[in-house]
């Protein structure tokens, strides 16, 4: 495991690291259905091949953002060689400091007018 243990040292994620961190915040999923959930959740937009899937679950397995669980599905509905992982707490404190970072960043670039969120509302509006 890696000795960095302050969520910030960990910063910047990779893409695929912090969207493997989202896949798996809410459930348990094995890597397929991490594969899947991204795909879902971004459109289409981003999609992780095998290789870049397992290479991150393997680093996050040792810097010890993931784990793997010990839970798995009902035997008649899984596949026994499937691999199921959860995200730790400090990985929950990882993906919590990264998404801090980023939407500093984003504020950023709205304050020099270079994106608009779609919610917000026209200046003067409101």
């Amino acid at each position: 495991m890696s000795e960095a243990r302050e969520p910030r040292d960990m910063l910047p994620l990779t893409p695929a690291v912090l969207h493997i961190l989202l896949a798996v915040a809410d459930e348990e999923r094995h890597g397929y259905g991490v594969m899947q959930e991204v795909e879902a959740r971004t459109g289409g937009e981003t999609r992780l091949g095998p290789g870049t899937l397992y290479g991150s679950i393997k680093r996050m397995l040792a810097d010890g953002l993931i784990e793997e669980s010990d839970e798995r599905p009902d035997p008649a509905m899984d596949d026994q060689r499937r691999r199921y992982y959860r995200i730790t707490g400090f990985g929950r404190k990882v993906a919590g400091a990264e998404a801090e970072r980023l939407a500093s960043l984003v504020s950023t670039a709205e304050a020099k007018n270079l994106v608009r969120r779609p919610w917000a509302l026209p200046e003067g509006a409101g």
